[in-house]
């Protein structure tokens, strides 16, 4: 049974989206109405953290009164409280609140907020970096990701530039701090010939459409996943970005995207059109791209991303993260004549700069090739010899592998005798239960035809059935 908390010390309960929340009265309204705040964390014993964090920043006391001599970490908490926390996404809250509860504060939360210096963070901030893990220090070691003492400084710094502007202190002490170098993670594009291997693979692994669509359009992996087939207009081609999908704790969130560039619409080449209204005919959900166990939701972001890897390596193709996939469409649009705008816009950078930031290896190698191009236009004879020795490379011929196990929601096959193959596809129906049915061809190639059309015949009838139950369902369930 466990143990009732005591009053004054907060509740910790279970929400419905996997996440621990944690909440404890801070005060009282002019009406004696408690009022409250909460932290959020992936496991209960984190969340007790917080919330005792949360807890020694309000000092036992009722509502923050916001003045110079305030400890710092008081502020912290007014401030996530009250300024940052409403806007930002429930996973951007799980970050700052870990950095503010379970670093900031009890690092140098004591110090009052006018005497904080310059010196005092830039220690902290050097004590994150040695030994600021909290766990799996066995595995990774006690000092913290340069990128994680980066992410802690930035929500420290933020706090203390609304506290200039509110005049509690005159400069940001947490300004000119020495921080670990930012590393970008290495940019890996994709060959022409790893493109080709990995798309044939894919189509053997049920995956074209998707990996095809990324690579036409370079959206975000949760853009991309979030995508309806009412955002696709099939006569102009036109595709509508407007949402995207993410896991937290191994739930699926479906919120619009974080800046309004993100929010854009983007013309298909019209093969891609045609692809996707065929594909279209054999998925009876609302996404573009459904989860074939839970039709109703889109398809897992993690379970892309593991699937993505399979690919590559049965392709023989180099290992890439999605987002890599994001910087090959860029790569290849570049270096085929899109200009930098155009390209900001289909892949919703915020301005043309950041794209020129991401992708300048890429517009200085363009640079050097037309300089050469003018100097072998000039030198007039040379171009031809040049052309002349100019290899073509050969189409790609890749045999695909074909796992011995299929994936789920594609049925099975079974050889009965030498002549005689058994296709048999089993999903739940309305009534909760397995409904099998079974197709019988000579060859293997045979009973797979028979069995995609089978598959996509059950899938239609089942959307039918489950489209009648719903209108015949009250209104108000």
């Amino acid at each position: 049974m466990a143990k009732k908390r005591k009053k004054g010390e907060g509740t910790i309960r279970l929400r419905k989206d996997g996440r621990w929340e944690g909440r404890v009265v801070v005060g009282y309204d002019d009406s004696g109405n408690p009022k409250t705040k909460n932290v959020l964390a992936k496991s209960k014993k984190e969340c007790a953290e917080k919330l005792e964090q949360l807890k020694a920043a309000q000092g036992g006391s009722g509502p923050v009164k916001v003045r110079a001599e305030m400890r710092f970490g008081d502020w912290l908490d007014f401030w996530y409280q009250n300024y940052s926390k409403p806007a930002l996404r429930h996973t951007t809250q799980l970050s700052y609140e870990n950095w503010i509860y379970l670093h900031a504060i009890p690092g140098v939360g004591e110090i009052p907020l006018n005497k904080l210096s310059q010196s005092d963070l830039q220690q902290f901030f050097t004590e994150m970096k040695k030994g600021g893990r909290l766990n799996n220090v066995e595995r990774h070691g006690a000092g913290m990701a340069d990128r994680s003492v980066r992410s802690c400084h930035a929500v420290c710094q933020m706090a203390l530039d609304r506290a200039v502007k509110e005049g509690l202190i005159r400069t940001n002490p947490a300004i000119g701090c020495k921080l670990p170098p930012l590393r970008e993670k290495e940019m890996k594009i994709l060959t022409k010939e790893e493109i080709q291997r990995f798309l044939i693979q894919a189509k053997t692994e049920g995956m074209y459409e998707l990996f095809l669509l990324e690579l036409t359009t370079g959206m975000r992996r949760g853009e991309l996943l979030a995508l309806q087939w009412s955002d696709l207009d099939f006569k102009t081609g036109r595709l509508r970005i407007s949402r995207q999908v993410y896991s937290v704790n191994g739930k699926l969130e479906v919120n619009e995207p974080k800046t309004k560039a993100a929010v854009r619409t983007i013309i298909l080449p019209p093969a891609m059109v045609e692809l996707l209204a065929e594909y279209k005919s054999q998925i009876f959900s609302e996404w573009m791209f459904p989860s074939r166990v839970k039709p109703e939701q889109p398809i897992d972001p993690g379970y892309v991303r593991k699937r993505l890897q399979v690919i590559l390596e049965r392709a023989g193709c180099k290992r890439v993260r999605f987002h890599d996939l994001r910087h090959t469409f860029a790569t290849m649009s570049l270096e085929n004549g899109m200009d930098v705008k155009t390209l900001s816009t289909i892949i919703g950078h915020v301005s043309s700069a950041t794209t020129l930031n991401i992708y300048t290896h890429i517009t200085d190698e363009m640079q050097k090739n037309a300089a050469r191009n003018i100097d072998q236009g000039i030198a007039g004879a040379e171009v031809e010899e040049e052309l002349e020795r100019v290899e073509v490379a050969p189409p790609v011929t890749f045999t695909p592998y074909r796992p011995p196990h299929r994936r789920p929601g594609t049925g099975c096959i079974s050889q009965i005798n030498d002549h005689l193959f058994e296709g048999r596809y089993s999903p739940k129906w309305i009534d909760g239960k397995k409904h099998a049915r079974n197709i019988y061809a000579h060859t293997r190639e045979e009973c797979e035809e028979k069995l995609a059309a089978l598959i996509v015949q059950m899938k239609r009838e089942l959307a039918e059935l489950k489209a009648a139950q719903a209108a015949e369902m009250p209104s108000g369930h």
